[in-house]
């Protein structure tokens, strides 16, 4: 995709043609930030502990496996966790609770999977500290709120910031959007209370830095067939995700051969999109939408999150230590 390209490519001509929008960009960007330091745009705090997931970068860095993860484990540590989410892609114009069972035309797709893979309360809405106060007034129980790519929307004030940084691709060239990749520059990373790098070494000079790895699980059909030896068979992968070529390498090191079938991400996938083949293998969040094509060529992939060192303690004590002010 062209953005790709001029982000990723070093020294990309129509990156330094861009370069004066970025700058206007970022002075937008301070400007707003400042507005809501001093007071003079109204943030909101809620009852419980706020965790904010985010990222610098425009694109899928896996801040939603890690929501997952944390979701998971502070359940095993006794918490009520709720989560709350933009609903990207979205219709909604109401905070909406979000099942396993909603429409994805409504709700997004990333909050869906983040239902069915935690069982905890999920609410999205553009507003997220409206989504918030609504999921609390729903759920009293809730007594953590986690929020899935919150880091820019300053309106809601956060407990904790933690911020994934895809170790593959890093930060592109560097610079701000649309020349780059970031939503801010570098330098938020020393504001953050954690870092989680996906898929490369811990960031040198970083306080509280976390590797995190995506493990794959077992491929399982969307019409619940059962599965049988693809020996033989044409496979090809399809997804529509923010980084592609990750869903592509794991399937390649769990040594499939396939065809390459890359959307934008969060397209709206209709049957004319599935390609000729025997298997169609994709990524869960596209089997959201998916799902509803009932074709039974279609696998997905579940994956999960492993972080080193122990992220979930770290966030067990952080969370002890607030309950305790």
């Amino acid at each position: 995709m062209l953005l790709d390209r001029i982000w990723y490519t070093p020294h990309h001509p129509l990156s330094y043609l861009l370069r004066p929008l970025s700058i206007l960009f970022a002075g937008i960007g301070a400007a707003r930030r400042a507005l809501f330091t001093l007071g003079l745009k109204q943030s909101v705090r809620l009852p419980v502990p706020v965790i904010v997931v985010g990222n610098i970068t425009v694109g899928g860095t896996g801040k939603t496996p890690l929501t997952i993860y944390l979701a998971q484990s502070l359940l095993v540590q006794g918490f009520s966790p709720g989560i709350i989410s933009r609903g990207y892609g979205g219709k909604t114009l109401v905070p909406l609770a979000v099942s396993k069972d909603s429409d994805p035309a409504q709700s997004g797709d990333e909050p869906i999977l983040l239902a069915r893979a935690t069982g905890v309360p999920v609410y999205v809405f553009a507003d997220r500290a409206a989504a918030g106060a609504a999921l609390l007034a729903a759920h009293p129980e809730v007594n953590i709120l986690l929020c899935d790519d919150g880091l820019q929307h300053y309106r809601l004030q956060r407990d904790l910031e933690l911020c994934v940084v895809d170790g593959a691709r890093g930060y592109g060239n560097g610079a701000l959007l649309p020349a780059g990749p970031l939503r801010e520059p570098v330098s938020r990373l020393k504001t953050v209370d954690a870092v989680v790098v996906n898929g490369a070494e811990r960031l040198p000079g970083q306080a509280e830095c976390f590797q995190m790895s995506l493990l794959p699980g077992e491929f399982y059909s969307l019409t619940g067939a059962a599965r049988q030896s693809w020996q033989g068979k044409r496979l090809a992968a399809v997804c529509g995700i923010g980084h592609p070529q990750r869903f592509f390498n794991t399937l390649t090191a769990l040594g499939l051969e396939f065809t390459e079938h890359a959307f934008a991400d969060h397209h709206q996938f209709s049957q004319q999109d599935l390609p000729d083949a025997d298997i169609i293998l994709v990524t869960e969040k596209d089997a959201v939408k998916l799902a509803g094509l009932s074709d039974v060529r279609i696998w997905a992939l579940p994956i999960s999150a492993s972080l080193t060192p122990d992220l979930a303690g770290w966030l067990g004590q952080k969370m002890n230590m607030l309950s305790t002010r």
